[in-house]
């Protein structure tokens, strides 16, 4: 498997992602070489970070301290501000798609939500309690908060808040995954140490097959299809484990069975990054096969990881008081094509670099597609319905 570039200043001028004939279907693929990761440390303080989060293109990060201070980038990480989040010890951090809502969770005190990028913050009627994870849809107007016993929930962005009665059994200390539509929720039971899952909003809740009891951490594709979970029990501790049909059936992943910090999806399922605090590794097939690609020399051993929808853009957090960092791979994103209708609807995963589409009948020459994609929030695909009727075309993304 070739190495992964990712040198955030230099980029390919000419990137092709995928040529496809709209009119048969058949499509081939230009495959980019790649070449040794290279990491950069961003203007980020060192600090004793909590959790961190990524807009679905990673333009926007959003990082909370254990003391204190919530911290928003707008641009990738290059320039941080500390927000006007009043002073709380701050353990969970979530944010929408396109970076503009955020919602947090702290120690003895109610849950604080911002939409505009943490400019201004605004609590509500929640509980002051020991608050442990937060997650939220992709649009952010559905959110869940955990406080190890009860999952309250929202459907107004943190307007209101309701408990549907969740049987204690289910709550835990780890995040709850949520689908990026809201409505698919999966929740690692502390009781009995497996996953449940919701399709309908929580209101009811089925164990998953899980091949043993004791997870940690888990991560799942934005549809909430594909899962990756990481076993506590044994055997094998440490083993990583994916699941292709929400959690109905586990396969257990060639990747070495190791003392996993974190561990994160692209929305398509198909790349996944996992930290050890010393090492990563890397899945570009869904966990099929991994690489190790190592950690940026920090000084410190690396804590949290998260990634943007593509899973090109990565970043990583230092242990033990450290700064972030960021990666920027060069991976092209997957055309897809779809029949609806008479139609065709030619989709790929928001990426984190910029792209043009591209259109030719021949080959020869192309030309930008004006028609502006519309993002789909339930799988963070950018979309184009085409009308190829009568015509055969090729389509490509392309970097300006």
């Amino acid at each position: 498997m070739p190495a992964f570039a990712c040198n955030r200043q230099t980029r390919m001028k000419t990137k092709i992602a995928m040529l496809m004939a709209a009119a048969s279907c058949g499509w081939f693929t230009a495959v980019n070489s790649t070449s040794a990761q290279t990491w950069t440390q961003t203007s980020a303080p060192n600090d004793l970070w909590a959790s961190i989060a990524s807009s679905a293109d990673g333009t926007t990060l959003v990082a909370i301290t254990m003391v204190n201070k919530i911290y928003v980038s707008t641009n990738s990480g290059t320039a941080w501000t500390q927000t006007s989040a009043p002073t709380n010890i701050w353990q969970s951090v979530a944010l929408s798609a396109d970076g503009t809502k955020l919602i947090a969770a702290a120690y003895d005190c109610p849950i604080f939500t911002s939409s505009d990028s943490g400019i201004t913050w605004a609590t509500n009627s929640m509980p002051a309690t020991n608050w442990y994870s937060v997650t939220c849809s992709a649009d952010g107007t559905r959110l869940v908060a955990n406080n190890g016993s009860s999952i309250y929930m929202s459907t107004n962005s943190g307007a209101t808040w309701f408990s549907n009665n969740v049987p204690s059994k289910y709550g835990t200390r780890f995040p709850i995954l949520m689908a990026a539509n809201g409505t698919k929720l999966f929740a690692y039971s502390s009781y009995d140490g497996v996953i449940y899952s919701t399709t309908d909003w929580g209101i009811t809740w089925v164990t998953n097959n899980t091949p043993f009891s004791g997870w940690s951490i888990f991560a799942s594709s934005a549809n909430g299809t594909k899962l990756v979970a990481i076993a506590l029990g044994s055997p094998p501790y440490g083993a990583i484990y994916t699941s292709t049909n929400s959690g109905a059936s586990w396969h257990l992943d060639n990747a070495m069975a190791k003392s996993w910090n974190s561990i994160v999806s692209s929305a398509d399922g198909t790349r996944l990054v996992a930290n050890n605090g010393s090492s990563i590794y890397m899945s570009t097939n869904s966990g099929a096969t991994w690489i190790s690609n190592g950690v940026p020399k920090t000084g410190e051993g690396m804590n949290l990881i998260a990634t943007s929808a593509d899973g090109n853009k990565l970043v990583l957090v230092a242990d033990k008081g450290g700064g972030i960092w960021t990666c920027q791979l060069t991976l092209s994103p997957q055309l897809n094509l779809t029949p609806t209708g008479d139609n065709f609807v030619l989709s790929w995963v928001v990426p984190s670099t910029n792209f043009v589409l591209q259109h030719s009948s021949n080959l020869g020459s192309w030309t930008d597609v004006t028609n502006k994609p519309a993002l789909n929030l339930t799988n963070l695909q950018n979309e184009v319905m085409l009308s190829p009727k009568g015509s055969s075309g090729f389509y490509r993304l392309k970097t300006p």
